[in-house]
This record gives C-alpha cells, structure tokens and sequence, in this order.
C-alpha cells in the first residue's frame, strides 16, 4: 500500500466533506485553528548563518515551505559544468535547510544564453527530482550578475 501523501489526504478530505453536506465550524474551532495555524508560519533564515554584504537571505523559510535565493555560477565552464555546479550548491542549501531536490516544488532558470538549453536539461533532467519534476520556468535575462556565469537557478521547496 502507498504512503497517502498529503495532497492525497487533503483531496480525499474534501471529497468526504462535499460529500456529507459540508462542514460545519464552530467560531471556537475556527480561532484555535486560526492561533494553531499563526504559531507555525513565521518567516526564518533556514540557514542559520548571519546576513552577508548583500541584502538577502539564501534561504528562507514559512511554514513547511522553503525559498531559495538565486544561485549563480561562481566558476567558468561549459553550459553542462555550470549546470552541474549550480544543482550542487541548490541542493546543499537544501540540505542544510532539511529538504532535497525531490521535495522541490518550482524551478527558476535564467540562462545567459538560451540557445544551450537542450544542453543544460540534459544535465538538470539527470539529477534525482523525485517522481514528479518540478514545475520550471526557463527564460534568458538581459544579463546575470556580474560573476555568475552560464546561468543561475532559485526554487521553492518544503520540509
């Protein structure tokens, strides 16, 4: 028998509900949900670190869900050397935040040059995403930062 997964038990819950004619909620319930619900979503740093130079934090956390900064190529090389350097240091961050790569929820690329895409999916579509990829957008900016080469990946995952 599978694990039900949360989204599983969430769609079978609702179809009981609809099925029984609704739910109703008492004002009580509602505010202890509500007070259960405020306790546990608050914004954190996922990593632990302090704030570098720059005005952001590489990862952050709400609720179960994890936001991961941009991460740039930092060392010159082919598009699949960029590739393979970037997924390295994303799924680090994620590691070190409690998640992985297969509890990856959105992808964000921004390739300097998008005709070399065929050549980075290859390298993205060979790293352990789970069963599901990801859903992923790919698109070419006007530029990357200065020092990023190749491209530069972000994501939301959970916990």
């Amino acid at each position: 028998m599978q694990n039900p997964t949360r989204r599983g038990i969430l769609k079978n819950a609702a179809k009981a509900a609809v099925a029984a004619g609704g739910v109703l909620a008492t004002q009580s319930s509602i505010q202890t949900a509500s007070a259960q619900t405020s306790a546990k979503l608050a914004k954190k740093d996922a990593t632990g670190k302090s704030q570098t130079q720059f005005p952001f934090t590489s990862v952050v956390s709400y609720g179960n869900l994890l936001f991961v900064s941009g991460i740039g190529c930092r060392v010159p090389g082919t598009i699949e050397e960029n590739t393979k350097w970037v997924l390295d240091e994303l799924e680090k961050n994620l590691t070190a935040a409690g998640s992985s790569l297969e509890k990856v929820l959105k992808v964000n690329i921004f390739m300097e040059d998008i005709k070399q895409f065929d050549r980075m999916n290859a390298v993205y579509k060979s790293r352990k995403w789970g069963a599901i990829f990801p859903a992923r957008n790919t698109t070419q900016p006007a530029a990357l930062p200065a020092g990023d080469y190749g491209l530069a990946i972000d994501c939301i995952a959970y916990v």
